[in-house]
């Protein structure tokens, strides 16, 4: 009769080594290429008026950039450039 706690450390050893696995595969087997990505609509947060204060939404949505800034979303990122 096997104990519970074997049991637990064989079901966490497989979790975390398919965990690894799946990372390992992923990125031998499809490389990203990011020329490909829509760009984000600009013109969209632009005001027309020069004296005109941007408000961003408060929704969480983080986009990356290359600059190594992460941006809350679309709009911060946006107005930023």
């Amino acid at each position: 009769m096997r104990s519970n706690g074997s049991s637990l450390y064989r079901i966490t050893f497989f979790l975390v080594l398919s965990t690894l696995a799946h990372t390992a595969f992923s990125a031998i087997v499809r490389e990203r290429n990011g020329s490909r990505w829509p760009k984000p609509p600009y013109k969209l947060y632009y005001p027309i008026d020069p004296d005109y204060e941007a408000n961003c939404p408060d929704v969480v949505a983080y986009v990356c950039a290359t600059n190594g800034f992460t941006y809350k979303n679309e709009c911060f990122f946006c107005i930023d450039r």
